[in-house]
């Protein structure tokens, strides 16, 4: 039989809990949303934004994948001259 978790022992329900109690939190998802509105309006007066903003996202995540390709060459490179 399948134990059911009270709201005590759940992870997400703590987690909300913490959020509720501290007013700063609703300060930092505030954030966030007024910038992503005033994107959104900034890009249909200038489409040009989002062109150069999908530019810096594909530099951005080039640049990421080639540090995990070194990392993960190092990292195997390691593991495979390790001695027994």
């Amino acid at each position: 039989m399948e134990e059911k978790m009270s709201m005590s022992t759940c992870p997400m329900a703590k987690a909300c809990k913490g959020m509720t109690e501290k007013p700063r939190t609703s300060l930092w998802m505030i954030i966030p949303g007024l910038v992503f509105v005033v994107l959104g309006i900034a890009i249909i007066f200038y489409p040009q934004i989002l062109v150069w903003l999908v530019a810096i996202v594909m530099i951005v995540m080039g640049l990421a994948m080639l540090m995990m390709v070194n990392f993960m060459r190092s990292f195997g490179k390691r593991i495979h001259d390790k001695p027994a």
